[in-house]
């Protein structure tokens, strides 16, 4: 099934690298997206996490979209409750008026972060409670319409940045629709409610000036390789990685620790994070994805993968291309 195919750069540091390092794999991987054709490329803000360097998130897509020419970029996403609608406008608004027409903004109202973090961004535990009302002051600012008389955002009025409501629930599915805005699942990391939420997306989805048709982008892992057993060794060392940062408190584990743990309680609720992971050589990763898009009912998938080998990330984005069939614009 011919559907569109972004990435959800996570911007990792990985093992002995520092954030520079980071930064340049994001615009190398940026420039090799553009070139196999990938639609879109998203960078999500996450806070305290030492292993991700894509906390200052617009600052990211700024530096990444001046070394690339076509390729979409945004957020996927800004955490809404995190800041004032105003300055999220003045910040889209300057990107989208130095790079028109290249510029997403993915909305959720998760923290990003822990509580600690939470009052150290000065963020109010009750602010995600006006998060449909800071949406649309947000837009409004975007719109040129604002709803808060007098103020206006300088750049950012009249851009009309398209908006996407990121969500792992219900919630987000519901307001997505109600406010007619593209909707986005994060299944590559919360899979449980997927059929659900799109259920319910499209079923209320209501027509707006952004969107005539309800439009689903759906998150999956992808590790593809020119081999299954490689591509098998590349998703155990991801999990491996995912159960060190998530369980580790600090700690490295060996593999045998950490394959120790896999196989606990508690190293079973990390896996079923990845319930929808594609892991092969390219046919098989090609006919999971086809059946992935007939069960998510997915418009666009958006393919991210842990694995701490930047270079089989980039091997696997380049199978995948091919074998998709995507052709650069």
């Amino acid at each position: 099934m011919a559907v569109a195919l972004s990435i959800l750069d996570l911007a990792h540091i990985g093992p002995g690298e520092t954030a520079a390092d980071s930064f340049a794999g994001s615009v190398d991987l940026a420039q090799r997206a553009e070139s196999l054709g990938y639609r879109r490329i998203w960078y999500a803000e996450h806070h305290n996490m030492s292993s991700i360097a894509s906390s200052a998130t617009s600052v990211l897509i700024g530096h990444v979209a001046a070394h690339t020419k076509t390729i979409r970029l945004g957020a996927g996403g800004i955490m809404l409750p995190n800041h004032a609608p105003l300055t999220i406008a003045e910040q889209f608004g300057t990107l989208e008026t130095l790079f028109p027409g290249r510029i997403d903004l993915g909305l959720g109202r998760a923290p990003g972060s822990d509580q600690k973090t939470m009052r150290a961004l000065r963020r109010d535990p009750s602010s995600a409670e006006t998060f449909p009302q800071d949406v649309l002051e947000l837009q409004g600012y975007l719109s040129g319409e604002t709803r808060i008389p007098g103020v206006n955002a300088t750049p950012g009025a009249g851009t009309d940045v398209p908006l996407y409501i990121l969500g792992s629930s219900l919630f987000g599915a519901r307001l997505a629709a109600l406010l007619g805005l593209p909707y986005s699942f994060a299944s590559h990391f919360a899979p449980d409610a997927l059929e659900a939420a799109v259920s319910l997306y499209r079923q209320e989805f209501q027509p707006s000036a952004q969107l005539a048709e309800p439009y689903v982008i759906a998150g999956v892992n992808v590790i593809a390789a020119d081999t299954t057993d490689e591509a098998e060794e590349h998703f155990l060392a991801a999990k491996r990685y995912r159960v060190t940062r998530m369980l580790g408190q600090g700690k490295e584990f060996t593999p045998e620790e950490a394959d120790a743990i896999l196989a606990s309680p508690a190293g079973q609720q990390v896996l079923q994070m990845t319930k929808y992971t594609a892991v092969g050589a390219p046919a098989e990763v090609d006919d999971y994805l086809d059946r992935f898009v007939d069960r998510s009912q997915a418009d666009e998938l958006i393919v991210v993968s842990a694995a701490p080998d930047r270079g089989a990330w980039r091997r696997s984005l380049e199978l995948l291309a091919d074998v998709r069939g995507l052709v650069p614009a």
